[in-house]
């Protein structure tokens, strides 16, 4: 009996465990229904191709540039840097666009540098700094200042690598 009980609870605790996951789990999402009167038509030839609202195309080619040095951006409070937030960073962009991303590579970082600094100083690197709201803004001024040095062929810009180590 001895042996044979740390199997039984290992077994039931298995199966309590599968069963809470079981019934705990989050609820489908809900499945849209075809659409309303309001929708505009869509024309046949057009039916297979979706473009997103940047005006590229899903099925466009595109080229993923690493940027070759990481970035490391301080997190400051009172005056002293209390942490140290490395990034690496990746531009998507068009088919062919990937020398003129190196070509203007100094001035792409120096932008996408002051972004960095500015989220940063705005309290963005503190807390639960991972969280879909603030990397989904992050994402965004990246975005935006990357097309201002590159122009509208950047169609996203990744955030690949992403660090925070505290100071003691």
């Amino acid at each position: 009996m001895r042996k044979i009980l740390p199997v039984i609870m290992v077994v039931l605790g298995i199966a309590v465990g599968g069963a809470a996951g079981w019934f705990l789990r989050p609820a489908p999402a809900p499945v849209e229904e075809a659409c309303a009167e309001d929708c505009p038509p869509v024309a046949a030839e057009d039916a297979d191709v979706a473009v997103p609202s940047d005006g590229h195309s899903d099925t466009a080619p595109s080229e993923f540039v690493k940027l070759n040095n990481q970035f490391i951006v301080p997190d400051i409070r009172d005056g002293a840097v209390s942490a140290l937030v490395v990034l690496s960073l990746s531009v998507e962009v068009g088919a062919g666009q990937t020398e003129q991303v190196y070509t203007l590579e100094p001035k792409l970082r120096d932008m996408l540098l002051q972004v960095l600094f500015d989220h940063a100083n705005a309290g963005g690197f503190r807390g639960d700094f991972t969280s879909a709201g603030r990397m989904e803004e992050l994402r965004r001024a990246l975005l935006e200042a990357s097309r201002s040095v590159l122009g509208k062929d950047v169609r996203s810009v990744l955030i690949s690598d992403i660090v925070r180590q505290d100071m003691a």
